[in-house]
């Protein structure tokens, strides 16, 4: 082994390591959002919403520098209290801010999901 010289035990090199690491490497970041749709909407048009936040929003991982995966789910169980759900991964928390303001996205989000939806909630973190 090649700490065998050391005489403190090698999980704490390990730890001291990953502090180094995560001092200098930024974490890939999840950005979670749960939509509710507008409640004059017909099912059909539910329907057709999500369809088109669905491709919409997933075709931006081939123009958005940054994203990992982006998937939408639109079929949740009866027990569900939400639409819909974006579920992304993101390179770094820079990667999302430029996701945030990046045209593509923003042309999405304005004619494809801020027209029919009531309630966004969105949660971002490291992983």
């Amino acid at each position: 082994m090649v700490f065998n010289h050391l005489k403190e035990p090698i999980h704490l090199y390990v730890i001291i390591i990953k502090k180094l690491r995560k001092d200098t490497v930024t974490d890939m970041v999840k950005h979670v959002i749960l939509w509710t749709l507008k409640d004059e909407l017909s099912a059909e048009e539910k329907a057709e919403v999500k369809k088109g936040i669905k491709e919409g929003l997933e075709g931006l991982k081939r123009k958005v520098p940054g994203i990992v995966d982006i998937k939408v789910y639109t079929d949740g169980l009866a027990s569900s209290n939400a639409d819909l759900m974006l579920d992304s991964s993101f390179e770094n928390e820079d990667a999302l801010k430029g996701y945030s303001v990046h045209p593509d996205h923003v042309a999405v989000a304005d004619s494809k999901v801020r027209p029919y939806t009531k309630i966004r909630s969105c949660l971002d973190f490291e992983v």
